[in-house]
């Protein structure tokens, strides 16, 4: 839901952000010149401008990324024309449109270089929880929506997985959207076996998100989600659909279907059904891709809950849109409800879309800290 309401925001803004900047051309300096007085001609100007500026973004970044660049253009722009606006109101006279056009550009260029970067770039997140259950010391490195493919392959994603062996974790947990419907075989194969590397105390455990079993016919990437379970199987990690497990007599690993399969035909399983009979003197932790069951995780006892999905609200302004529409209870970091406490990360990549403004991209460290 949360997904096709911006698919659709942004098709809408993409229309608004067309007829925006035909305006804004048409009003250009160099095109009044080269239209030598027709307006016919300057309109029909502006229009290519804008169809040539979006089809070199495209074939540059591909579709989605070429919207991005465009509305933020638009958006800059806009706040380019008011602040001229003001000068102009306060001194008598501004630099004008054309000055305002090439700060407009400028300010857009610099703005999604630092977004690029957030998104490319991975950074560690560390958190320490602490518990008075007899857990012992606990060093936890989770990951999501790793999305193979998009800001890194499944070679690249292996220097991720060397960093995260570097830290000497006990316990590897994946919370989804590993790959993605554009994930070619071949690299989801080789971010398998870059997993198949780690070295931990008690594994490597993977519950499924949104998009790993695929939305569409997967004859377009050549296999499906019984693949990814047997090709991560392979390389030694454990894939929890609505299943616990219990490590060294104290503590539970409880891997949650995702919230998607209710339109896949069939039903997970309500988290109390999940973690009744668990022993309750030791810590649960449960994997849920998306983090939308809040009440009811608090509810079920459970101490720990680790969801991606949200991509830390991915850029600004739709930042918490989730939320606002009552998608997602928390769009990134930790808080605490009742005796659990919940942590969603940002992801180690992106869905498509090639930057950040409103978060960065990470893998998160837990230090679990009981008696």
């Amino acid at each position: 839901m949360l997904w096709v309401f911006i698919f659709l925001a942004v098709l809408a803004a993409a229309g608004a952000a067309f007829a925006f900047l035909v305006s804004r051309f048409y009003r250009l300096g160099p095109v009044k010149a080269l239209a030598g007085g027709s307006k016919k001609r300057r309109l029909a100007i502006g229009v290519l401008c804008v169809v040539l500026l979006f089809a070199a973004a495209w074939l540059a970044m591909g579709s989605m990324n070429a919207l991005v660049c465009m509305i933020h253009l638009v958006l800059f722009w806009l706040l380019c024309d008011l602040l001229f606006w003001c000068v102009r109101r306060l001194r008598g006279r501004s630099p004008g449109r054309n000055a305002a056009a090439a700060l407009a550009f400028a300010v857009t260029a610099v703005y999604l270089s630092a977004g690029w970067v957030l998104a490319n770039r991975v950074w560690r997140t560390d958190y320490t929880v602490e518990t008075g259950k007899e857990t012992g010391s606990l060093r936890i490195v989770h990951f999501a929506d790793s999305h193979i493919g998009t800001t890194f392959d499944g070679e690249g994603f292996a220097r991720y997985v060397a960093e995260m062996q570097a830290l000497s974790p006990d316990v590897v947990l994946i919370t989804g959207d590993y790959v993605d419907d554009d994930t070619s075989k071949a690299d989801m194969e080789a971010a398998c076996a870059a997993l198949g590397t780690l070295q931990t105390t008690y594994g490597v455990y993977f519950s499924f998100g949104n998009h790993d079993k695929g939305y569409f016919n997967n004859d377009r990437r050549g296999y499906d989600g019984d693949d990814l379970i047997a090709e991560l199987g392979k390389n030694g990690v454990t894939v929890l659909q609505d299943e616990s497990v219990l490590l060294d007599d104290r503590f539970y690993i409880v891997g949650r279907q995702d919230a998607s399969e209710d339109t896949r035909g069939t039903a997970r399983a309500p988290i109390g059904e999940l973690v009744h009979g668990l022993d309750r003197g030791k810590f649960i932790i449960v994997m849920d891709h998306q983090p939308g069951d809040y009440e009811n995780e608090a509810a079920a006892g459970v101490d720990l809950v680790l969801s991606g999905h949200t991509h830390g609200g991915q850029l600004i302004p739709i930042t918490y849109v989730g939320e606002w529409i009552g998608q997602n209870d928390r769009t990134y970091g930790m808080e605490t409800r009742g005796s659990t406490r919940f942590i969603v990360t940002s992801g180690i990549s992106d869905w498509a879309l090639w930057f950040k403004t409103g978060c960065k991209s990470e893998y998160v460290v837990i230090d679990v800290k009981g008696k």
